[in-house]
């Protein structure tokens, strides 16, 4: 069933416009289209004309995504495909992306089997691109519930069309098999896809989430794309034998090729692989019409990207060592053909689009511009007045969401312009003044056919952007990176090395057991149920090993309580008095609060959902609010303050913004404006940029109350600055703020409340969140499109940095270069121009005065420069889409989350980043740089900066909580075990009961283990350990048969009997029981439990019936012993029900 797009029955009207009629069935033409139309005239295209598939050529890939958005709108989703280029540049050895490529097979596909879509929209890029014909041939698998299928015959065609197999599925392209269950992530699926067989027959279809790999909802059908269009085939395998003899230098990369293998990067090798010129419009039918967007920018682009990509190869030849001819470079092969060769074996017709007309009697689709808002909506309304009045026009305005078209349609009635809102997701009027929900981004008048379409750009200058959110596996779960060799920390017995997991049966009892060395020869095998009795090790240097039983750890655990309860009594009285001195209570749900959400320019990604309502309920209640919100670089945390910002000032509130630099605080002026320009919301920025009379004028206004939020610097602490009724304080990027600074802070905080944002939070910041003094919202969902930040750290090369220059100039973007010394900034920015001629580049430092400053970063903004040479006053928080490389010439110097936070200023456009972060030759790195460095180069995964600033407490240890000592305390019993001492003794000051689970011994001489052919890797075995050995009620119990049934399929009796077992470790909770054990001679105790004189007349009852034989209770042990016929893997379960029997639940 084709779902048509929201305004699909208006194009239907371009069959009444004359001159397009005689154009239909030209072999070639030229017709002139606004830039604002061309969406609408090629969707009405695809309505009158019979042509299939009508290809729209755009100059840039950014063009190309917005005209398909549009397209989508006036067509509908099934009508129109994407044909990307492969994001990644010329002889670059990392692949492109999963999902570009399942796109691209898929229309390759549709091309061969005769079905193409109505409408391509591709950049001209990927026109130029030459292709592999094997590609043509791939096959695309479909499954169908009740459809037969073969494991082993699906695992082979998904290796063959290039998918990874792991043990759990985790990103695009990957599969799992456990038993008879199969995982999929299809490179084109918004969702991973699990698939049960029943015998040889597809019994369920489900998509599941990432997160927690439980099913969502069912499917009928999965369609499963190959995910590469390079495959190592025959042919391909005989070519790269030959290129081993003909081409020695790449013999590494040939050989792999020859082998059949796939490894990252090998399409960068196309060139040489496939001998044919093969591209897209080679496959076109004959009865296509390609649509030329702006020829003659076409045609230049074209021309650029060729030049580029033959001046790139002459410069890796070098690189490559590729053997010189006389004098000049072997000629290395291009991967993309001329413009006049992408479309001279194209045989299907050939428009193109022009913006203005070269002369009179050319065809045209004449429309009419929107007058601009700027400078006020007078004339505007005048014109919609006028076009709405003319009988016959329909008006159709598009609003970004439900609540913007409710605001608009009323502005409009307010101004005597009367429109309907359409109820329905799809118009259905083609005659009344409408205002419809669709993002639309441009609109025309086209008086001809009678048609206005106004967009709420139009209006406000601003648009929606498509954006939704795919939520990556970043749960921080306790035991996801133990390997063996880690340490840990054992409850009892103290630090441990972790020498994996053993499966042992020991006095009849047959379990996988946690082996654990301590020092000297001290070995102990911990029971997988006792898991939760370890935690991993997380403190400063390399910790020394407890003796197990030793006196040793017993102590330094007494010392740290004692500092902790010293810790824990300040930490109540800062949590008392916040919790005592009365906060202002602001109302969370408003119809202004709503109008705001619906004006977000992105779809909010479901943490931030979360994160905004917590911040919201916290603002709502009576105490003040003091929250740390930390969330990766780019994850939306501006966001969640903006929403507590409007919050405030809704309710007559001021907010103060404090950020680290004067660039940030520019750049949130600008952010804030633009978010609040529909609403009567003053912001004003105070920074260096402003001359001393505007400050004052600024700081006037804010003790009078007129400025509602208020921007700053650390200026923002000075004691002239004051505030009529402050009611907010937002902190951004905390993590650069000294301790001077947050005393000064301090004197804000006794009634107000305080959000703080960072990526990654200083240690003494994230532990009073963990620890519960503060309250912690984790962003953790990356925006659909951001990619993981390619990291390079070594030692500086100069070729390494004129190559990624020249590769992002190649791709149309810029470049971050971090050099931190002011004294010789220039002149390394004068060494980079030598070396990269075709680089503008400018320079950029905190010393510089204020006007400077401004005109390059602006300049920088607006892409006068390619490169800015800056210190790091580019770390916090400035984003600029268009760049995406950094360079970073001595990274050594530099802390971990500073590099972090450098590295998330790339790479936030959906673009591949790189970052290199170099350090000089030569030079012996300390222990500390050398940890840091390496830490960052693992840790490149989307959302990582909690996980660094983890890191980071390791690395410089946490020091006391409140003040700045440095302490021992955390490198003693490691961090983990540290907090939980923390919250134990702040809780028992506050009165409350411990959170820290009881300790419950379950030891019966049965079979209780998960089988390692059930649940393979060793990491999900001890997650699984884990939930299982904190379970506290029968409900979660519950929850993990569920989960293990739905991921791993029907469990195996020893698993069946581990559930039973936690099933009975949930009573003796309930029952406060901590020690149940079945001795040789088929007794089982079980203690402490006191009986009344009722459940004694029970127990006597109970214990001599069903496989029980007698049993006796001692009132003065409060210990229960049962006789029982036999020891077997059903005692778990009838030991539980005997509990449930004897002490029924309330």
């Amino acid at each position: 069933m084709k779902e048509p797009g929201a305004l699909s029955l208006l194009p239907k009207r371009l069959a009444n416009e004359g001159s397009l009629r005689q154009l239909l069935g030209r072999k070639s033409a030229e017709v002139v289209v606004t830039e604002a139309a061309r969406a609408f005239f090629i969707a009405g295209l695809a309505e009158i004309s019979k042509k299939r598939p009508i290809v729209a050529v755009t100059s840039t890939a950014s063009e190309a995504e917005r005209l398909r958005d549009d397209l989508l709108i006036w067509l509908g989703e099934d009508r129109v495909c994407l044909f990307p280029a492969w994001e990644t540049l010329p002889f670059e050895r990392v692949s492109p992306g999963t999902e570009t490529m399942g796109q691209r097979i898929e229309l390759f596909r549709k091309l061969k089997n005769g079905n193409p879509p109505e409408v391509v929209v591709a950049p001209i890029r990927s026109m130029l691109q030459k292709i592999n014909p094997d590609v043509l041939d791939l096959p695309i698998t479909t499954l169908r519930k009740g459809d037969s299928a073969d494991l082993a015959t699906l695992a082979t065609t998904l290796v063959a069309g290039g998918y990874r197999r792991e043990h759990q599925v985790e990103r695009r392209g990957d599969f799992a098999i456990r038993g008879g269950i199969l995982d999929v992530f299809p490179a084109t699926g918004q969702n991973p896809i699990r698939m049960d067989l029943w015998g040889d027959l597809i019994d369920r279809l489900t998509n599941f989430s990432i997160t927690d790999q439980r099913s969502k909802a069912d499917v009928e059908l999965a369609k499963i794309v190959p995910t590469r269009e390079i495959v190592p085939s025959l042919r391909l395998q005989t070519r790269a034998q030959r290129l081993i003899k003909e081409e020695p230098w790449g013999k590494e990369h040939w050989e792999r090729i020859a082998t059949g293998q796939f490894f990252d990067g090998m399409e960068s090798w196309l060139p040489w692989l496939v001998e044919e010129e093969l591209v897209i419009g080679d496959l076109l039918p004959k009865d296509a019409l390609v649509l030329l967007i702006d020829p003659k920018r076409l045609r230049d682009r074209s021309a650029q990207l060729t030049d580029d990509e033959a001046a790139l190869a002459k410069s890796l030849a070098t690189t490559w060592e590729v053997p010189k001819e006389g004098e000049a470079n072997t000629k290395l092969p291009s991967m993309h053909v001329t413009y006049e060769r992408a479309l001279r074996e194209n045989s299907s017709d050939l428009w193109m689009l022009t913006s203005t007309r070269s002369h009179s009697d050319q065809a045209a689709f004449d429309t009419q511009a929107w007058e601009s808002p700027a400078g006020g909506m007078t004339r505007l309304l005048k014109q919609i007045r006028d076009v709405s009045s003319v009988r016959g026009n329909q008006l159709v305005v598009a609003a970004s969401g439900d609540g913007s078209a409710q605001r608009v349609a009323s502005t409009l009635r307010s101004e005597n312009i009367e429109v309907d809102v359409s109820e329905d997701e799809i118009l259905e009027s083609m005659e009344k003044d409408v205002v419809v929900a669709a993002s639309l981004e441009y609109g025309f008048i086209a008086p001809e056919i009678g048609l206005a379409v106004l967009t709420e750009r139009d209006i406000t200058g601003r648009r929606r952007t498509h954006r939704v959110a795919r939520t990556r596996n970043s749960a921080q779960r306790a035991f996801e990176d133990l390997q063996t060799g880690d340490f840990v920390v054992h409850h009892h017995h103290g630090v441990a090395k972790y020498s994996g997991m053993e499966h042992r049966r020991l006095m009849g009892s047959e379990r996988d057991y946690l082996v654990l060395d301590f020092k000297g020869s001290d070995k102990l095998y911990l029971p997988s149920d006792q898991v939760a009795l370890i935690r991993p090790y997380v403190g400063g240097e390399l910790p020394s090993l407890s003796r197990m039983g030793g006196i040793e750890f017993a102590k330094q655990k007494q010392r740290v309580r004692s500092a902790v309860s010293e810790i824990a009594q300040e930490l109540v009285l800062l949590y008392q008095s916040r919790i005592q001195s009365p906060g202002h209570s602001f109302p969370s749900e408003t119809p202004w609060m709503r109008e705001l959400s619906d004006s977000f320019v992105f779809e909010e990604t479901p943490d931030q959902m979360t994160a905004i309502q917590e911040v919201l309920n916290d603002m709502e209640s009576s105490h003040p609010m003091d929250r740390l919100i930390c969330g990766d670089v780019g994850f939306g945390k501006t966001e969640v303050a903006m929403r507590a910002a409007f919050s405030a000032v809704a309710d007559g509130k001021q907010v103060a913004v404090l950020v680290p630099t004067t660039l940030l605080a520019q750049q949130h002026h600008q952010t804030f404006e633009e978010r609040f320009s529909s609403h009567p919301v003053r912001v004003e920025a105070l920074s260096r940029f402003l001359t001393g009379a505007q400050q004052r004028k600024v700081i006037q206004d804010a003790a009078a109350g007129t400025v509602d939020v208020l921007i700053g610097t650390h200026r923002l602490l000075s004691e002239d600055v004051r505030f009529k009724s402050l009611g907010l304080l937002i902190v951004d990027e905390e993590q650069r703020f000294g301790v001077t600074h947050k005393e000064s802070i301090k004197k804000f905080k006794t009634d107000i409340d305080v959000l703080t944002l960072s990526a990654t939070p200083i240690p003494r910041t994230l532990e009073m969140s963990l620890t519960g003094i503060r309250d912690l919202s984790l962003l953790q969902t990356a925006p659909a499109e951001r990619q993981p930040i390619l990291t390079h750290v070594g030692e500086y090369d100069e070729r390494a940095v004129v190559e990624a220059i020249k590769r992002e100039l190649l791709r149309e973007g810029q470049v971050f270069f971090v050099h931190n010394r002011v004294e010789d900034i220039d002149a390394v920015a004068q060494q980079l121009r030598e070396l990269v001629p075709d680089a503008r580049v400018g320079v950029a430092h905190g010393q510089m005065d204020e006007g400077s400053l401004e005109t390059v970063v602006i300049d920088f903004w607006e892409r006068s420069y390619d490169v800015l040479v800056c210190t790091t006053i580019i770390e916090s928080g400035i984003d600029m889409p268009s760049v995406n490389t950094l360079v970073v010439d001595r990274a050594d110097l530099m802390g971990l989350g500073q590099l972090h936070q450098l590295r998330g200023r790339v790479g936030r456009s959906g673009q591949r980043a790189y970052a290199y972060l170099f350090y000089p030759p030569n030079r012996i790195l300390t222990e500390k740089a050398h940890e840091r460095l390496k830490t960052i180069g693992e840790a490149t995964q989307l959302g990582s900066g909690f996980r660094i600033a983890m890191r980071d407490l390791e690395i410089r240890g946490a020091g006391n909580l409140l003040g700045g000592a440095q302490s021992g305390h955390i490198a003693a019993v490691g961090y983990d075990l540290y907090c939980e001492m923390v919250t134990e003794a702040v809780a028992e000051l506050k009165g409350e009961p411990s959170s820290r689970a009881p300790e419950v011994n379950i030891d019966l001489p049965i079979k209780a283990f998960i089988p390692s052919d059930y649940v393979e890797t060793e990491e999900q075995r001890l997650e699984a350990y884990r939930r299982l050995a904190s379970v506290s009620e029968l409900v979660e119990v519950a929850d993990i048969e569920a989960e293990w049934v739905d991921r791993y399929g029907h469990v195996p009796e020893s698993a069946k009997t581990l559930l039973h077992v936690a099933l009975l470790r949930s009573e003796c909770i309930r029952l406060a029981i901590d020690d149940i054990n079945a001795n040789s001679r088929k007794r089982v105790r079980i203690s402490p439990l006191n009986l009344s004189q009722g459940e004694q007349v029970r127990f006597r009852r109970l214990s001599a019936s069903g496989s029980f034989k007698s049993g006796t209770f001692k009132e003065e042990s409060q210990e229960l012993t049962i006789q029982v016929d036999d020891i077997t893997e059903e005692l778990p379960g009838q030991l539980f029900q005997f509990l449930r029997e004897l002490r029924p639940a309330e």
